[in-house]
């Protein structure tokens, strides 16, 4: 997957806070290169985060973010003060913008102690300091710039490369589970709900990892499966399916093929495989009127056998027989107050940072409400759980 293609919930999220009139819109554009953000005198002119995917070396793949001054008032500022609160639920650095010209106000030491909470590393950019008589020399936490005149752009580009350490062991989406030279099964419905094209992003990753073990990967729809696995010399060393046809797939897999499903490995890799499996336990003491919430991280146009609003509800009211009270979310939206609900079933998260899917997951925890994903609730249901996280290792 090259630098240019990298989905954002694989990058490193940068996000610029501060006040209105900072520039921050300013040094955005001139980190990227780009007329990103509109930038006027009048304060309050970012009214909603703007984003531009990018390389910054030596961090690689990131997310640059502009978001609306943090001491907007009125009706609408406090909805634009909302929006940039959510991005610090997405980011990985934090880079505070202030006037070099003052001393931080009230504004900006509230963001250093919402940073310090949520323990994200920042930077401080003492930006417009073209209007100092001297400009002091640079720190590790703090740079000058001037986003007019172009200064001190380089010296925030290293710096901040410096200030993300990446995890020291790469995480693997599926090649750690096999061997050079095996053979992996991939099973893809291509249905109405599919993308035109391309392979939705789990299915993408796994046929990479699977590629780069030095193993070979075997992909067709579950209409040809079995004649697949007919054909082929020897069993494969796994089996990979869509969850929506996990019941399906598992009749023809003989018991000696591991198996498992491409929402059960994303859990793992966004690192809540342990509390989704947990999760889906609750679904058998769901009784009438308990409240559910089926959260979806992306957006996208909704088919007649959509797995979120259909087929989700109906397996949901075969297995427990009750009649359930289902609330929906989609893209950026989450409810932050989750007490009502008995479940939160969430979509594999291939499109969210793992820091907005373990914020979702704390939230959920923390109000003492079990969370899972499709994939593991599909499987429970199906009666293969235990089966399908099998091939998995370490459950964490």
């Amino acid at each position: 997957m090259s630098l240019n293609s990298t989905p954002s919930g694989e990058r490193i999220w940068i996000a610029f806070f501060g006040c209105r009139n900072a520039g921050k819109s300013s040094l955005v554009n001139a980190v990227t290169g780009q007329d990103l953000s509109v930038v006027s005198e009048i304060g309050g002119t970012t009214t909603d985060p703007v984003k531009k995917a990018m390389e910054l070396l030596p961090l690689g793949p990131v997310m640059i973010v502009d978001t609306p001054g943090f001491d907007d008032t009125g009706a609408l500022g406090e909805k634009r003060v909302d929006s940039a609160r959510k991005i610090l639920r997405l980011c990985n650095i934090a880079v505070l913008v202030t006037d070099a010209s003052r001393d931080l106000n009230d504004c900006e030491n509230e963001l250093i102690s919402l940073f310090h909470e949520r323990k994200i590393p920042y930077l401080t950019v003492k930006n417009k300091a073209d209007l100092l008589h001297k400009i002091p020399p640079n720190s590790d936490d703090t740079v000058y710039t001037s986003a007019l005149k172009k200064q001190g752009i380089t010296e925030l580009k290293n710096t901040l490369g410096r200030l993300y350490a990446p995890p020291e062991k790469q995480k693997r989406f599926v090649g750690d589970l096999i061997s050079a030279g095996d053979t992996v099964v991939l099973v893809t419905p291509i249905d109405s709900a599919a993308p035109k094209g391309r392979l939705i992003l789990p299915q993408q990753q796994a046929v990479r990892d699977v590629i780069d073990s030095g193993a070979v990967a075997v992909v067709t729809r579950e209409t040809e499966f079995e004649k697949t696995l007919s054909a082929l010399k020897a069993p494969p060393a796994l089996v990979i399916t869509d969850s929506q046809v996990f019941g399906y797939v598992s009749k023809i897999v003989p018991e000696s093929v591991p198996l498992t499903s491409f929402s059960i490995l994303m859990a793992r890799y966004k690192g809540f495989l342990g509390t989704a499996v947990k999760g889906a336990e609750i679904i058998d003491t769901l009784k009438d009127g308990d409240k559910v919430l089926i959260s979806e991280g992306c957006t996208h146009h909704r088919q007649c056998e959509d797995i979120g609003t259909v087929k989700l509800p109906r397996w949901l009211k075969a297995r427990t027989g009750a009649q359930l009270d289902l609330q929906w979310s989609s893209g950026g939206g989450f409810p932050q107050d989750l007490s009502a609900f008995k479940l939160v079933i969430h979509c594999g998260g291939c499109m969210l940072n793992p820091a907005e899917i373990e914020y979702r997951m704390r939230s959920a925890e923390k109000q003492g409400v079990p969370f899972t994903n499709y994939g593991t609730a599909i499987a429970y249901m199906n009666g293969i759980l235990a089966r399908s996280i099998a091939p998995i290792r370490n459950i964490e």
